[in-house]
Formats: C-alpha cells, structure tokens, sequence
C-alpha cells in the first residue's frame, strides 16, 4: 500500500482519537462541537444550513440535534415567518460550552503540531489543503462526491 495513505490512515485515526477524547471531558462526542460551533457563530439556524456549513447530511444534523436537546445544549423551534421551517438555538449552556471546546481545539492542536517549526506548520496546512482539494477534484471527475461524515453522535 503506498506510504502516503498509510501515513494518512493511521495520522488520522490518532488525530481524531485524541479529538474525540478532548470533546468527551465536556460530555459531548466529536461532531457534536461542529454543529455547536456553527450555532456559535450563527446561532438559529436551520438543519440543513448547519449541515452544509459542517459537512454532514441534513439527517444527521437532525439526530445529532435531538442528542444534543436531550442534553440540554440547544432547542428547537418553527421559524417566526415561515411555520414550515425549524430552527436551532443554542441554550445557556451550549453557550457555555463554547470557550471550554474552542480552548480544547486550540490545545489539541498546539500539541499535536508542537514539534513542528512555524516553516513546518503553514507548509503542512498549505500541503493539506492541496491534498483536499485534489482529492474533491478525483471524486468529481469520477462522479463521485467529497465525503459528507455522518457525525450521528
């Protein structure tokens, strides 16, 4: 198998370990800090909104949500102007949630990348990126779409 896509396996099997673990320390599972952070910044919108800005599927938006309501981090209500719509809203304490998370994040990836130079830091991000998009671009060509998770946590 070629070097790089084991390398690629195995990085991102330890990332998101340590990812999930970091996310865990505040009750939540990975993916579930995506959904809240796009309620952070845009707090009231819609299932499918948060799906395309997280990159997930609308479905899975919806079973995350409901988790995320039992837990009491956000509500659900019909829009004010179109009764067919349902918005999501962030509660108290998904709000709270959100320096402890953004701090977490930050601290995971200080860690993570601490061994690196900053030359090192932006020539992985910017490699990174070129590896994404390449990627997207072979799925296209093949008909096929860029993988939307199903972060159903």
């Amino acid at each position: 198998m070629p070097e790089f896509l084991d390398l690629h396996g195995l990085t991102n099997k330890a990332v998101r370990a340590a990812a999930e673990a970091a996310v865990r320390r505040h009750g939540l599972h990975l993916g579930q800090d995506h959904l809240l952070a796009v309620l952070w910044n845009e707090d009231g919108r819609t299932p499918g909104e948060i799906a395309a800005k997280a990159n997930v599927s609308t479905p899975a938006v919806v079973k995350m949500s409901g988790r995320l309501i039992e837990a009491g981090l956000i509500t659900r209500r019909r829009d004010d102007r179109d009764n067919r719509l349902v918005r999501l809203w962030l509660t108290d304490a998904g709000q709270a949630l959100r320096h402890p998370i953004e701090s977490e994040r930050r601290r995971l990836e200080q860690r993570i990348t601490e061994d690196l130079t900053e030359a090192e830091r932006r020539t992985l991000l910017s490699a990174l990126t070129k590896i994404q998009r390449a990627a997207t671009a072979l799925l296209a060509e093949t008909g096929e779409h860029p993988v939307r998770h199903d972060r159903t946590h």
